[in-house]
């Protein structure tokens, strides 16, 4: 893509199976979080790859290591991204 920007997020993500394993709903993990509940439906859908400080913030939230909870996309041959 012209400008080096890649149009699929570079992380995948396993935050509807932790939400799920605590009984927490997008609003519930946004409220604790301090951000919205489009923010975290972008993340989980892989619209979005969360800031640092997000990320740091999540694995506090889950008690986990941020590789506990991302992982990065496999680069195709191409040099794209897997979604």
């Amino acid at each position: 893509m012209a400008g080096g920007l890649d149009p699929v997020p570079a992380v995948k993500n396993r935050l509807p199976v932790l939400r799920a394993e605590r009984g927490w709903s997008q609003a519930e993990l946004a409220q604790r979080l301090g951000v919205s509940r489009q923010t975290i439906n972008a993340i989980e859908n892989g619209r979005y790859d969360p800031s640092l400080p997000l990320a740091f913030a999540l694995a506090r939230v889950f008690a986990r290591p941020i590789e506990g909870i991302f992982e990065p996309r496999e680069p195709q041959a191409d040099g794209q991204t897997t979604p």
